[in-house]
């Protein structure tokens, strides 16, 4: 019986690499091909175009970021704030030891991608907008959650959902600008003032006297 091939799982962990790593245009098939170890004829075996292949990074990257971020943090049993808050610091976890090991805060992959394709290529652009909205259901699930609890006053989930959507991927940006993990660090927290709160902070030690 004969080896099964994941040549096509390389090609997508390639490319998702490559692309985050610089751009999706500076990065083009051969060059995937060749970092995938993978002959270029039989990257059309799994793949029409480039662009099909950028479908299915989206697609294995939301998949694992929904099961070692959201799921975990947002989606799991606790406090609602907490587990937004929670969601920063997992992301804070990963990304640091990344930052030390390679010099430079990449970012977040669909925002990159957003950035440089939204206005060149419509059906990218609508596989990214279902990622984020997919990824705002998760803040609604925990505001709601918390105005349930009455841990917040009444607000309009879906629109404080997209707002703190909207600020932690700007949190991700000036994080990226500046190379600097802190900024997500001391920024990301902050989120939940969108909710009408103030984020939980370890208390300060006394200085002796």
């Amino acid at each position: 019986m004969g080896r099964t091939s994941n040549a096509r799982e390389r090609l997508i962990s390639s490319a998702g690499e490559l692309w985050h790593a610089r751009s999706y245009a500076d990065v083009g098939v051969s060059e995937i091909c060749e970092a995938a170890g993978v002959q270029k004829g039989s990257f059309y075996h799994f793949f029409a175009s480039k662009r099909d292949l950028a479908l299915a990074v989206i697609d294995d990257y939301w998949g694992r970021y929904s099961a070692q971020f959201l799921s975990p943090s947002i989606g799991a049993d606790g406090p609602p704030l907490e587990r937004i808050t929670g969601l920063v610091e997992r992301q804070v976890a990963f990304l640091a030891p990344a930052q030390e090991r390679e010099g430079c805060l990449r970012g977040c992959p669909f925002g990159s991608l957003a950035m440089e394709m939204s206005t060149q290529d419509e059906v990218l652009r609508e596989r990214l907008d279902r990622v984020f909205d997919d990824w705002a259901r998760f803040f609604e699930m925990a505001l709601a959650d918390a105005v349930a609890a009455k841990d917040i006053p009444p607000v309009d989930v879906r629109k404080v959902a997209r707002a703190m959507q909207a600020y932690l991927q700007g949190v991700f940006l000036l994080a990226k600008t500046k190379n600097d993990i802190a900024v997500i660090r001391d920024l990301g927290p902050q989120v939940v003032l969108l909710a009408g709160v103030a984020p939980q902070t370890a208390p300060r030690k006394r200085r002796a006297a």
